[in-house]
This record gives structure tokens, sequence and C-alpha cells, in this order.
């Protein structure tokens, strides 16, 4: 019994430590700027001014309207290209097949850091600069999402496959009724990583972008910590607690999707 109390005491003061900044972020929203610079942990009064005054200084709105559009293209984007692609490795046999999965897989080695000037490059020529395309197109193939639903159709078998073939099915047919209802997790794992991974991108719109229209909200908030009136650090707070909500409702509710999607092609392949 005592151990068992000693592993949740623990669980709990590591759960503390860990989200102790994100607390910490809520309360100084509340707080006033003195009541920060003195140290306080929790405010005298709740008020929800920051909220409002920060929603009015920049068009955090609109910012966090861009940001969902560019994450949901991109989540939509990844989830087309990476199921068709894994589709292809599992189920249309051609030459050299394992050699392009392979090489798909090595492309992850390279630090994303490397290819931004070709990829910026390739967006300018484009003439995609400003754009949702330029945006989002360019993490549509992510072979991290190809590997896992490479590994997941692994696990549908191949009786299925040769039966549906069999009976005249096509394969674009079996793959829409067959291969993705059998993947909803690793598609909503993909789909979950893929949302948060582009809501939390700052470098590459800062590059692509020079226009508040098609600016994501990772740049609003740097806009305002750079305000010279924003040194009311409650308001930065508040902006990152609105920023952090969509994300961790996200997460939690999600949660369960992407733990069964990771783990869901680990018994083959």
């Amino acid at each position: 019994m005592m151990r068992k109390l000693l592993f949740y005491f623990l669980l709990s003061v590591s759960a503390l430590l860990l989200f102790f900044p994100i607390l910490y972020a809520l309360s100084a929203s509340f707080m006033e700027p003195h009541e920060i610079y003195a140290g306080k942990l929790l405010p005298s009064s709740i008020s929800f001014d920051a909220y409002k005054e920060v929603f009015e200084s920049i068009p955090l709105m609109h910012y966090l309207m861009v940001s969902f559009w560019m994450s949901f293209i991109v989540m939509i984007g990844q989830l087309i290209v990476s199921s068709l692609s894994a589709f292809a490795f599992v189920f249309i046999p051609f030459k050299g097949r394992d050699l392009i999965f392979y090489l798909f897989l090595a492309t992850m080695l390279i630090p994303w850091e490397a290819t931004i000037i070709p990829n910026f490059l390739t967006i300018l020529n484009l003439g995609w600069v400003n754009t949702y395309q330029g945006l989002t197109v360019p993490f549509f193939a992510l072979p991290f999402g190809i590997f896992l639903l490479r590994q997941h159709f692994l696990t549908i078998p191949k009786e299925l496959w040769e039966s549906a073939q069999m009976d005249g099915c096509s394969r674009f047919r079996f793959y829409w009724r067959f291969a993705l209802p059998l993947s909803k997790s690793s598609l909503s794992a993909l789909g979950i990583y893929g949302f948060l991974t582009t809501w939390n991108m700052y470098l590459w719109p800062l590059l692509v972008t020079d226009s508040d229209k098609v600016r994501p909200v990772q740049i609003g908030l740097k806009m305002l910590i750079a305000n010279e009136s924003s040194s009311s650090w409650n308001l930065v707070m508040a902006a990152v607690i609105s920023i952090l909500l969509p994300t961790l409702l996200l997460l939690f509710i999600g949660l369960k999707w992407i733990r069964e999607g990771l783990t869901a092609g680990a018994v083959k392949g």
C-alpha cells in the first residue's frame, strides 16, 4: 500500500513540475503587471481584462484563424499523400519498391534547416510568397507519416486484398473502402501530429510571409512581445494561453488515438 501511495505521490509531483509553466502562465494572465514583477504566484483577484485587451491590441483572432486553416490544410495534405504512398509501398508491387521506401526514410536524417533555402527558392520561383500554398504544400510529403501508415497497412491480411482482387475490386476502391477504414487509429494519430506541429511552426511562415493577412499566430505572439506597448506581461501570458488552449484540447481529446495509432503497426513489418 505504501509503495502505491509513493508511486502516485511521485507521479503527482512530476505532473505538477511538468505543468507548472502552463499553470503559472494561466495565473499570470489574471494578474496586474505589478503583481508579476513582485513574484506572486496567484492573482489577488480574477480579471479577464488582459484577454480583452490582447484581442484589441493585435488581430489575435485573425492570426488564430490563419493558423487553424494552415494546420488543417497541412493535416489533410499529409493524410492524403502519406496514405496513398503507404498503400503503394504495401499493395502495389513495382521494381525498387523497398529501395525507394528506405530512401524516403533516409530523408528523416536530413535536418529541416538544411532544406530551408531550396524550399524557399522553389516557393519564390512559383510565386507562392504570402500564400497558403507556400505555407502548406512543402509539408504535404511526410516520411514519418508514410512509415507510420505503411507499418499499419502491413497488418491488413493479405487474404483480404487477394479476395477483393478476385471479386474485381480496383486498387483505389480497396484503398478507400478497406484500407482507410481499417486504419482510423493511425490516421487520427497522424492527423493530430500534423496539426500540432504545423500550429507551432514559426521559422517557415516568417520566411515566406511579410503580410499580416497570411501570418500565423506564432508570429503574432512575437509581434506582441516586441511591441513597445506590450511591456505588460499579463497581456503576453493571456495571448500564450489563448494560443495554447486549442492545442491542449486537441491533445487531450486525441491522446488515446495517438497512443493507439503509434502502436498499431508494431506487431508486424
